[in-house]
């Protein structure tokens, strides 16, 4: 990796220069300080760890320097789901995907040669010609899946998550309410979107229905995972059928008497 890195900084520096770039040494401290983490990062981040090396860059210059970071190919831009711009390092030849966790935002990478075959046998099929292609997978990681309470409030859920409804907090009016919106307990629900602040919309079956978070807060949900694992333990610690034991039989020959 450090011999990627020195390679970058050369090529870097040669076509600041070539290009008549201004600033090429404090724009060089930039992409040393973008070089120096390997995560997924902001310009903002970016800033705190030259301030950490010493620089009092502006966020404004620090901007601008990874726009053209970006502009001539050492830098990757992807927004994910959240709309917040980050950066990584692009390596030429070097091509990988991503898996985002909703829950804690961590953004893990990986490349696998059977999908990157099947990517393009699939546009193979369809006679289309692929120049590029990104994967993005959303779910929890497994540190939050392992911490993820199995009841919670509908509020609490991501979007995407499929869930039964455990319970409701309320009095027969509410179930009343709920159920004239096509819900009722032990139902199947997928999240359609749940931003946080607003309503949440869930769908049963093809059925979108809006909940404002009030009521969705009352809303208790299991997901449909943790209710599988809930059942294949159920059956681990059911008693096995007993055998009877019916005695050993004897062979051989009758003695006569």
């Amino acid at each position: 990796m450090k011999q990627i890195h020195s390679h970058e900084k050369e090529q870097f520096r040669q076509l600041f220069q070539e290009e008549g770039v201004d600033r090429v040494t404090d724009r060089f401290n930039v992409l040393d300080a973008f070089l120096s983490t390997e995560k997924h990062v902001t310009v903002m981040e970016i800033c705190e760890i030259l301030k950490q090396q010493g620089f009092d860059f502006t966020e404004d210059f620090v901007r601008e320097t990874i726009k053209l970071m970006h502009t001539f190919g050492f830098a990757h831009k992807s927004n994910f789901d959240n709309g917040i711009v980050r950066y990584e390092h692009r390596h030429l030849g070097d091509h990988h995907d991503h898996m985002v966790c909703v829950k804690c935002r961590t953004i893990l990478e990986f490349s696998d040669d059977r999908l990157e075959s099947m990517q393009k046998t699939i546009a193979d099929e369809y006679g289309f010609h692929m120049l590029q292609h990104k994967m993005e997978i959303y779910g929890l990681c497994s540190d939050c899946l392992a911490s993820r309470v199995s009841i919670l409030p509908l509020t609490a859920a991501k979007q995407g998550e499929r869930l039964a409804i455990h319970n409701l907090i309320g009095g027969a009016g509410l179930r009343n309410r709920l159920l004239t919106l096509g819900l009722k307990i032990g139902d199947s629900i997928e999240v359609v979107t749940n931003d946080g602040l607003g309503q949440v919309i869930v769908a049963v079956g093809f059925n979108r229905i809006s909940l404002g978070r009030g009521l969705a807060g009352k809303v208790q949900v299991t997901p449909q995972d943790a209710i599988k694992q809930n059942a294949q333990l159920t059956d681990q610690k059911k008693p096995k059928p007993k055998r009877k034991f019916l005695g050993f039989k004897k062979f051989g020959r009758k003695r006569s008497e």
